[in-house]
């Protein structure tokens, strides 16, 4: 077996084994196999194709390439990702929400870059909060209190490291079974037997249209139970940023807020939904019997409970949580009003996130700083009829020239018409 002879395999569209790929991904980790041969090997694949078993050994060896978290000693272990949205902060209510009800939650998250915020960036905005978490630690709190939330450990699936960085810069990031085993390899190594997957369709999310992201659900779903893990996709709409509340502590106050029962809405909506699959994945319960379940444990309070037993474990101080006022807000405000009357006809979700990134919300380079106060908060959504003069936005920053600067980027993303837009549901679809 020689990367020559596979390449060519590759270059001309024959199925490569499972030992081919798991070779492929042993060189390329430890370096014996060149960037421009690797280079070589993701174009062949992104032109030609891989049908399912070639996309599962790809998944698996990626996933098997560092570290993995053995979960076996855990029963009903559940994981959720997001392929990534604007004031997408579910993971603090599905999360504790499902491990109220039963479910072992121990995950893994990353940090925000560009338009997408981060899970980790949003739960330390609570002071004191740790995600850093070493192995002892982690399983201790997951044992202790049945879910632990921490950051992603550096040798967790390297492969994905290195290949990632090189589709970059080959132009073979857009191929859906790349795509694929990319997310998939991280949440098989994470450990979880259930694996609930929301992908994001619309203006801000990275497939735009809801055909592309049915293909990449489908395919994550097969991959994830052909690797033997319970495995289901979410559909839901990106167009207009979910919730009302951009930015790291604002999201955590929107999502506490829901958790105490008193924000209903697209929010709670696909919350409830991911959640409800944890559990009927995780218990083989009826999928209409664990949507009641999860509304209990919001309604009882028992999932804002968990969710502060959550932040406890890691450190952080709960007064914040039973106090949201507390959470850091920028100083510098500037509102956003409407220039005419009419209805909200569109928000350009991705235009919203680079407006709240630029306020400080989020990163443009992984170095960059996070101001935790920085952020949007929308007193209007697609659909509503305002008049000129009213307020749109309010828009949270610490320094007035980056307020200004996102004060421009929103302005461009809110389109207001005579005519009142066709209502979207959240939740577009379930694989």
């Amino acid at each position: 077996m020689t990367v020559y002879d596979i390449l060519s395999k590759k270059r001309d569209g024959k199925k490569i084994t499972d030992e081919e790929i798991k070779y492929m991904i042993t060189g390329i980790c430890d370096g014996s196999i060149a960037d421009y041969q690797a280079s070589a090997f993701l174009m062949a694949c992104f032109i030609q194709g891989l049908d399912e078993e070639e996309t599962v050994s790809l998944t698996k060896a990626m996933a098997y390439s560092g570290d993995t978290i053995d979960l076996s000693a855990f029963s009903h272990t559940a994981d959720k990702h997001s392929t990534g949205g604007v004031g997408d902060k579910t993971t603090f209510i599905a999360a504790p929400a499902a491990a109220a009800c039963g479910c072992t939650v121990a995950k893994m998250s990353g940090r925000g870059l560009g338009h997408t915020g981060g899970t980790i960036d949003k739960m330390e905005s609570v002071p004191g909060t740790r995600t850093s978490l070493d192995n002892s630690e982690f399983f201790a709190n997951v044992k202790k209190h049945g879910i632990a939330l921490a950051g992603q450990t550096g040798n967790l699936v390297p492969a994905d490291k290195k290949l990632y960085a090189l589709r970059d810069v080959t132009a073979t990031v857009n191929s859906l079974p790349l795509i694929a085993s990319s997310i998939m390899s991280k949440k098989l190594a994470a450990g979880a037997q259930t694996i609930v997957l929301d992908v994001k369709t619309g203006s801000g999310a990275f497939m735009k249209t809801f055909e592309d992201s049915k293909a990449l659900a489908e395919m994550m779903t097969k991959i994830g139970n052909m690797a033997g893990r319970n495995t289901r996709a979410v559909i839901s709409n990106m167009d207009e940023p979910l919730g009302r509340y951009i930015g790291n502590s604002l999201e955590v106050i929107e999502a506490v807020e829901v958790l105490k029962g008193n924000v209903k809405g697209a929010l709670y909506d696909i919350s409830v939904c991911l959640a409800a699959n944890m559990v009927s994945l995780s218990f083989g319960t009826e999928y209409g019997d664990s949507v009641k379940i999860i509304e209990k444990a919001i309604s009882s309070g028992k999932a804002y409970e968990k969710f502060a037993e959550l932040i406890a474990s890691q450190g952080g101080d709960i007064s914040y949580l039973d106090n949201t006022d507390k959470l850091r807000r920028s100083p510098v405000i500037k509102v956003v009003t409407a220039n005419r009357d009419g209805y909200i006809f569109s928000m350009d979700c991705e235009k919203v996130g680079m407006s709240a990134c630029e306020l400080g919300a989020g990163r443009k380079k992984k170095e960059d700083n996070i101001d935790f106060g920085a952020g949007i908060v929308l007193c209007a959504k697609v659909g509503d009829k305002v008049h000129k003069g009213d307020e749109i936005a309010y828009l949270y920053s610490s320094e007035e020239n980056k307020a200004i600067e996102g004060e421009k980027i929103f302005g461009s993303a809110v389109r207001i018409s005579d005519i009142a837009p066709e209502k979207k549901d959240i939740i577009l679809d379930i694989i």
